[in-house]
């Protein structure tokens, strides 16, 4: 898949099938759409492409409400599409000035005379252009003039993503990761750069590799402890990690860490992917570091037991 990082590095296509949206969380409802993208482009001699926005256009629009926050970050996002087959990626900046584009000139200027459009797939309810004025009705009236056809994506199946992306955000924050997979149709995951703490977890036994997740933008599950799984260097290790403040020791900032089970290196600065598995616990303030290395060893176990099971 070739991705473009602004409409000027893209070439416009003779036969180009696209689709429209942000696609956080590329899941289940998501990945049908893109199915159908796929085979279209295939059955037409097309090529597929996906234009899809960064940031968020809500952050542009409302920017002093910065609570949105995304299953995806841009990298992993162009990941998962691009493991589904898609020929090319269209990232564009979502400025103030795109937004404020009439739907004509979305349409043509952007659409038509940059993409090459020939096939178009929405859904009944996409809007775009200044104020969102822009929809299907638009759309279709064009496309007589600009000779390109519309395949309306069914009301259900809009639905249905819309739902499924706001179960996944819920039952991440709620810590519940199994059911998160189950919406997605893959494990949840973090990608950040281990830093330095404080190390106090290899007093007691259980180091830990602090993980810093530079895009502000990007969900992080409830606060506890989870069974997980740290993809370095091109290997996969089993592990538990920590999400929290550390009530134990008073602590003031909200942490990433993982305990990473058979390991012994020192990697500080190196880039992590952490896929989080099953939810082990809530996180709690122990009377001192003595107890929680006592619930820490349990909690070993649990995530031992998971691995057994499931494996």
């Amino acid at each position: 898949m070739k991705i473009y990082n602004h409409f000027s590095e893209f070439k416009k296509l003779n036969n180009a099938v696209a689709t429209i949206g942000t696609f956080d969380g590329v899941h289940f409802g998501h990945q049908k759409i893109i199915k159908r993208l796929c085979e279209l482009a295939k059955s037409t001699g097309g090529e597929s492409v996906i234009l899809t926005f960064f940031p968020h256009p809500r952050l542009i629009i409302d920017p002093e409400n910065q609570d949105l926050k995304m299953i995806n970050t841009i990298n992993e996002k162009a990941k998962i599409l691009g493991s589904l087959g898609v020929d090319h990626l269209i990232i564009t900046p979502f400025t103030r000035d795109f937004s404020n584009l009439t739907p004509a000139e979305y349409i043509q200027n952007i659409l038509v005379d940059t993409i090459g459009i020939k096939h178009l797939i929405v859904g009944y309810d996409h809007r775009f252009g200044k104020d969102r004025k822009g929809g299907l009705q638009d759309l279709e009236a064009f496309s007589k003039n600009f000779n390109y056809k519309i395949e309306q994506i069914p009301e259900q199946d809009i639905n249905d993503v819309a739902v499924s992306s706001t179960k996944i955000r819920t039952a991440l924050l709620d810590g519940d990761v199994a059911l998160a997979a189950n919406y997605l149709g893959y494990n949840f995951s973090i990608y950040g750069r281990v830093i330095k703490g404080d190390k106090i977890g290899r007093t007691i036994g259980f180091p830990t590799a602090n993980i810093f997740v530079e895009e502000t933008y990007k969900l992080i599950p409830s606060d506890g402890i989870y069974a997980v799984t740290v993809e370095l260097n091109n290997q996969v290790f089993k592990g538990m990690a920590y999400i929290g403040q550390r009530p134990t020791i008073n602590g003031m900032t909200r942490n990433i860490e993982v305990n990473i089970f058979d390991f012994n290196q020192e990697i500080y600065g190196q880039d992590i992917k952490m896929t989080f598995l099953e939810f082990l616990r809530h996180d709690v303030k122990f009377t001192g570091l003595e107890a929680l290395k006592v619930q820490l060893q349990k909690d070993k176990e649990a995530t031992l037991e998971y691995f057994r099971k499931s494996s």
